[in-house]
């Protein structure tokens, strides 16, 4: 089986940290080029020191000039592109409905859908001329169950699930193919802080709130980058040419949300 990414032309949205970092390790270690983008341009500079000649780019995607901007840059670095990789977005808050400010639900939406929209039509038209490739949409197990408490994360991440099935509808004949990726609970900081501000609304402790979500997984086990990273290589691969249109869960089997 064949999952080498040799000679791919990578692009990943918010891949300064966390999950787009590791799949940008995960690409260079397996012969790809890559460019990324974040919104901080320190763990930019970090990147570029410690990685191969990645090219970076400091970029919001909710902002359709910075995302133009980020593709110029993009286009520059690697001459093309095979791959997309639509990594960025935000938690968004954690309150019930009513108590939730307009302005979050806008801004959530804004970086976890509208930036992956942003970024698939500036990259579709490079992908076509490159004679087909992958877009990977990350979504979450939030895009396949409720998640009380989450309502603008949960509405973000189901619109992408949306948006994978039509782009891999509309881009099947140009060899392009289009998943979505649906982690579960992923350890790491970023997961840490929903589970602290969650712990906080439920007025229960940190460790009760850790333990209530562990006990959604079948597997009894929170997910790692890498292995979130390792599918997304695979989809991009050789051994992933025929897979398009897909919603797939990395979760150790997450039974529900609600906790």
């Amino acid at each position: 089986m064949e999952l080498t990414s040799s000679g791919l032309r990578v692009l990943i949205t918010a891949g300064g940290a966390g999950i787009g970092r590791t799949i940008a390790e995960t690409f260079l270690q397996n012969g790809a080029r890559v460019h990324i983008c974040d919104v901080d341009e320190a763990r930019l500079q970090e990147c570029q020191a410690a990685w191969p000649a990645p090219g970076i780019t400091v970029a919001d995607v909710s902002d359709p000039a910075q995302v133009d901007r980020l593709f110029e840059a993009a286009v520059a670095h690697l001459g093309g592109l095979d791959v997309l990789v639509n990594n960025a977005g935000i938690a968004g808050p954690t309150a019930p409905v009513e108590e939730i400010n307009p302005e979050d639900w806008d801004r959530t939406l804004a970086v976890n859908i509208s930036g992956q929209f942003y970024c698939a039509r500036r990259a579709v038209p490079l992908l076509k001329a490159a004679g087909g490739g992958a877009i990977i949409n990350l979504s979450s197990a939030a895009g396949l169950f409720g998640y009380p408490l989450r309502a603008p994360y949960a509405a973000s991440k189901w619109a992408v699930i949306g948006l994978t099935k039509t782009l891999a509808m509309e881009l099947g004949e140009f060899n392009i193919r289009v998943n979505a990726i649906c982690p579960g609970v992923v350890a790491g900081p970023r997961m840490d802080g929903v589970i602290k501000a969650k712990a906080e609304a439920r007025g229960i402790s940190e460790a009760e709130m850790r333990e209530q979500y562990l006990g959604l997984v079948s597997m009894h086990t929170f997910v790692t980058m890498q292995d979130v990273a390792n599918m997304v290589l695979f989809l991009c691969s050789e051994a992933g040419c025929r897979i398009s249109g897909q919603a797939l869960a990395i979760d150790g089997n997450v039974e529900t949300l609600r906790t």
